[in-house]
Formats: C-alpha cells, structure tokens, sequence
C-alpha cells in the first residue's frame, strides 16, 4: 500500500496535469494540515482514492466536536474527509486524526497541551479494544503539529505537544504523521524514528509504503 503526505504548503510536483503519471499508484492522501480545500478536492478527485486530513493553525473552518454523537449517526462525507479527533479505519489500517496546535494566540485550532491530553484520553477506551483485538492501538497517528522534542522548534508557535510524545510511548503507532513544521534545507531531517514509530514530517510532500495490499 501507497501513501502520499501532504502539508502545509501546495506543492507544485502534486498540483500539477502529471499527477496521475507521479502518484497514480498511490492508494492513500494524508494531509496534515493548512492545505486549501481546492487542493484536497483536486487531488482526491485525480488520484480517485480516499483522502483523510486534519486540520492546521491556519485553517479557520470549524472543527469538529470530539462529543458530539452526529460524527456516530451518519456515514462519513465523501471525498477528503476531516478526521479532527477520529479513529478510523482505511485500507486496514487504524488512523488516529488530531487537529491543531500548540496555542501560542488566540488564532483558530489551537490547544493548550493539557486540553490536548484530555481529548487523547477520551479516545483510550476505543484504542484498548484496538489493541485488544488487533494487536496494535494505531497504525497511523495523523496530525499538523509534532511532538514535544521531535521535529519541533524552539518558538512558541512550533512547538510540538508533550502529548504527542506520550502518546508515541505508550500507544506506538506504526508511523506519526505532522506538518506545521515548514523545511527548506534538504539536509534538514524529514523521518525518523522513536521508540519504534517512525515520525514523518509531511511538508510539501513525502510518501510512506507499506506491507498491506489495497
């Protein structure tokens, strides 16, 4: 299985009339956040597969309700679909979406670390059963912020969450997924691993492969 990460900015070699001659083999978009719907729309209707995203800083739609029962009641919207504060599963793999970051303003999806916390613990009863029955809480952990201490900055408006960082402790997810964090030096660092899960900043674009089939 394909995965293309997205992030941040729109990038030319995704946007672009050879999409399909690029990433006509991918089977999954993960965008990680302050990516323009027209981009996600356009790229989930040339790649025809589903495309799961959260939300960044910069995006000022409404987020979703982390308690509210509608996201329970109805099937899931088509095309790119918000995963703010889901699990989900897609192409047999278990993908946790958390939106946002760090709140360093009084800017839209921001969050104090431990109001982040909560929302990560309100989702352990469902991870449990995850695994409980399947072995693994998480394949995919989605978000637009890093961890604390991990691909993140010194500044306060990059800095990552030190739930995050729990959360690769104790549930270890396969991969971690963020944006947030813009790269411009090719020698900066883009993978690596922790603890056993592999985290992936997805600035501009990167893809991930793994061993389950479409």
């Amino acid at each position: 299985m394909k995965i293309l990460c997205i992030a941040d900015e729109v990038d030319p070699l995704v946007y672009s009339p050879r999409i399909k001659e690029r990433f006509g083999d991918v089977d999954l978009v993960l965008g990680a956040g302050d990516l323009p719907s027209e981009y996600l729309d356009f790229i989930s209707s040339m790649l025809n597969c589903p495309l799961l995203y959260v939300e960044g800083n910069h995006d000022a739609h409404e987020r979703p309700n982390p308690l509210s029962w509608a996201r329970f009641a109805f099937p899931p919207e088509e095309g790119a679909r918000n995963i703010g504060f889901r699990i989900i599963r897609e192409g047999g793999l278990t993908i946790l979406g958390l939106p946002g970051s760090l709140r360093y303003n009084r800017g839209p999806n921001q969050f104090s670390d431990f109001s982040m916390a909560l929302r990560i613990v309100a989702l352990a009863p469902r991870l449990l059963l995850e695994r409980i029955f399947r072995g693994r809480a998480l394949d995919i952990v989605l978000t637009h912020a890093s961890p604390q201490g991990i691909q993140d900055r010194d500044d306060p408006c990059h800095r990552g969450f030190r739930s995050y960082t729990r959360l690769i402790h104790f549930w270890k997810p396969r991969w971690f997924v963020h944006g947030h964090v813009h790269l411009y030096d090719l020698a900066e660092e883009r993978a690596s691993s922790v603890e056993g899960t592999t985290v992936v900043n997805a600035f501009g674009h990167w893809i991930i492969e793994t061993e389950e089939k479409k």
